[in-house]
């Protein structure tokens, strides 16, 4: 990988990680238009970590104040009914679907999953799905000519059987083009969660999955050798400072707006790709790593 790819690896990642689009299907396009090597799924888990540390700083308020109010309740009964403690534990619960389907899927994220087909059919469905969400969002919200608004639910709401299933619909991601912030909210959006607890749960929800996950590809390629190290550092932290930004206008995006524009866009990308491959301009394997 050259330094040259790998900023503009860094960019994508950072781009489209917190937005509804999948981070992991466009580095795998970015590749495949450029006629790169597919950067491969332990490039991707790295590159993550950079985003993920923009998670952790920007909402670093929310975390140490989660994070203390967990570890007191384990000791403290009075805590167990903390909102914060139990946001802890909702965290912890809804990374146990991912962190199973990762580790037994290993082997089908990195090969299998990896078809353009099948990336371009994830786009395209999790695209109606969160349209479908945000239009059943934006009635609540709203009302209509024969019902009034509804409220809709806060993170407060939040139980374990809600936790089980945003940690399903996280799980989901492990499929290029699904989105693990696209699915979440998705999921939250049709549990009754407003936009902003749908994003908020979301991005914290992905901190254990993903250093997790960060962690593991770190140890295989430390042991394989496989891994470029200094532009995949360098991806890494152009991905932390583009991703920060990104969060940041994202959070306040969803106050007053829609998810159409990203559902749309996920729908033409899939259609794009569906096109290219059939007409033979494309292959549903280019760009993939011969390892």
């Amino acid at each position: 990988m050259s330094w040259f790819e790998s900023l503009i690896l860094g960019l994508v990642q950072g781009l489209t990680e917190f937005l509804p689009v999948s981070s992991s299907a466009h580095l795998r396009l970015t590749a495949a238009f450029a006629g790169w090597e597919d950067p491969g799924a332990a490039f991707t888990a790295i590159t993550q970590i950079g985003t993920e540390t923009a998670v952790l700083i920007y909402f670093r308020k929310d975390i140490a104040r989660i994070i203390s109010a967990w570890f007191r309740s384990l000791t403290n009964k009075a805590m167990r009914s903390d909102h914060d403690a139990q946001m802890g534990w909702l965290v912890i619960i809804g990374s146990i679907p991912i962190g199973v389907l990762g580790v037994t899927l290993k082997d089908q994220i990195e090969g299998p999953f990896r078809d353009l087909r099948i990336t371009a059919t994830t786009l395209i469905v999790m695209g109606i799905i969160l349209g479908v969400a945000d239009r059943l969002a934006a009635r609540d919200e709203t009302g209509g000519k024969h019902r009034a608004a509804r409220e809709r639910k806060s993170l407060k709401d939040l139980s374990v059987k809600d936790g089980l299933i945003y940690g399903v619909c996280q799980a989901m991601a492990l499929v290029p083009g699904v989105s693990r912030s696209g699915a979440t909210i998705s999921g939250g959006l049709l549990m009754g969660y407003t936009r902003e607890a749908a994003a908020r749960y979301s991005f914290l929800l992905a901190i254990p999955a993903v250093l997790a996950s960060g962690a593991f590809e770190l140890k295989d390629a430390s042991e394989g050798g496989h891994v470029s190290w200094g532009p995949t550092v360098f991806a890494t932290i152009i991905a932390f400072l583009v991703g920060y930004a990104v969060i940041a206008w994202f959070m306040k995006f969803i106050t007053t707006k829609s998810f159409m524009p990203f559902v749309y866009y996920r729908i033409l990308l899939g259609i794009l790709i569906i096109v290219l491959v059939s007409m033979g301009a494309l292959s549903p394997h280019a760009a993939e790593s011969a390892g």
